[in-house]
């Protein structure tokens, strides 16, 4: 089985060709590889969606007869394949936070939990009204933590917005056999919520964050093996992308980004820290502008352009001008480079959005209008 797997607006998205189905799965969804065994060259999307009791299957979201043809996406998709099994039948409640942190930070286990809706790899609970406890959910959750954990209280104390910081750590225990967060609260609503009133404010704020976090990273810190590449390599994942989602009659207009991108020289300065996962969802707004951003476990050290793409696809329509000025240290390679970029991102938010107006475990309905207005920006917004 030839398989490529892209990380981008949060949810890992994989790319499966020529597929050999587990007996596992086989015996799982029978009749979903019917069609699979029998066709090769057969591609389709799966989407890992981790469920409460640790565990990720494969949706399919859309389906190519081969590689230079589409087909029509099945109005329901069906599972297809799991992905990802993990041993972990721990249901997060409620209850066993409040357990563990009896177990392990008594002096918090009074505060009021509640549940935050959103997520991926960790569910997250509000600890009082500071205060959030994060509780990984899937595979590769506690890594993303551990991250966390090293590098957001050496970057924090330089960045001019609110950021999660860590304060506690939960270990791993015959209750919860990973290790857990307990870190500060980032108030405000997410973005892909609410949205921005105050353009030109934000286009500053978001700027100003940027080149605070944007400095040389040192030699230990982390890099990345699902994002930070030249889009040049990225360049099978959106036309998988690109395909699925299929935008009308715009799609010439995209591609043309993403090849002004592809052709566009590679970032050949030093590498700088780069949050990674700039999406709606990831900024918290407040007062009509943004007031903090949050889930840090895909940073890495690389090229900017990964987080400048936040110009279309966080920004409203007519900031991206105004923030590349504030910004100030991104040359035009760097600008068509992370423009291309905002198009790849837009079209996997409208993919997710596809998916959760399905009813799919794991889609993101609000998405979908993020996704589309991002590229619509993208397409009108200017530069280069």
């Amino acid at each position: 089985m030839a398989t490529d797997a892209f990380t981008t607006a949060g949810f890992r998205l994989s790319v499966i060709s020529e597929p050999q189905p587990d007996p596992a799965a086989r015996e799982l969804f029978p009749d979903g590889f019917q069609d699979l065994s029998t066709n090769p060259n057969f591609l389709f999307f799966v989407v890992e969606v981790p469920r409460r009791r640790g565990t990720a299957v494969g949706y399919r979201l859309g389906q190519l007869a081969s590689r230079g043809s589409r087909a029509e996406p099945e109005s329901a998709p069906a599972p297809v394949r799991w992905l990802r099994m993990t041993d972990s039948e721990i249901e997060i409640t409620a209850e066993l936070v409040h357990d563990l942190l009896q177990e392990q930070h008594p002096d918090l286990a009074g505060l009021a939990i509640r549940e935050v809706a959103g997520g991926w790899d960790n569910q997250q609970w509000r600890l009082g009204d500071e205060l959030a406890v994060r509780m990984p959910r899937t595979e590769r959750a506690p890594d993303l933590q551990r991250k966390e954990r090293r590098w957001l209280p050496v970057l924090a104390p330089r960045l001019p917005l609110p950021v999660p910081n860590p304060v506690r750590i939960g270990e791993p225990s015959a209750r919860f056999p990973r290790p857990w967060t307990i870190r500060t609260w980032v108030p405000g609503e997410p973005l892909d919520y609410t949205s921005i009133s105050r353009g030109d404010h934000a286009a500053d704020t978001l700027a100003g964050f940027l080149r605070a976090l944007h400095v040389e990273a040192p030699v230990e810190a982390p890099t990345s093996s699902d994002r930070g590449a030249h889009p040049k390599k990225c360049t099978d994942g959106f036309d998988h992308f690109l395909q699925a989602v299929a935008p009308g009659g715009i799609a010439a207009d995209v591609r043309a980004v993403w090849d002004a991108a592809v052709a566009a020289p590679e970032w050949e300065g030093a590498p700088v820290w780069v949050h990674g996962d700039l999406h709606p969802a990831n900024v918290v707004v407040s007062a009509g502008t943004l007031s903090g951003v949050i889930d840090f476990g895909d940073m890495f050290a690389g090229d900017p352009a990964w987080d400048l793409a936040a110009a279309w696809v966080v920004l409203p329509a007519g900031a991206a001008s105004r923030f590349f000025d504030v910004y100030a240290h991104a040359d035009e390679a760097t600008i068509r480079r992370a423009r291309g970029l905002a198009a790849l991102k837009s079209l996997i938010l409208m993919l997710m959005g596809q998916n959760g107006d399905r009813g799919l475990p794991g889609g993101k309905p609000t998405w979908g209008p993020a996704g589309r207005a991002a590229l619509d920006r993208v397409l009108t917004g200017g530069l280069v």
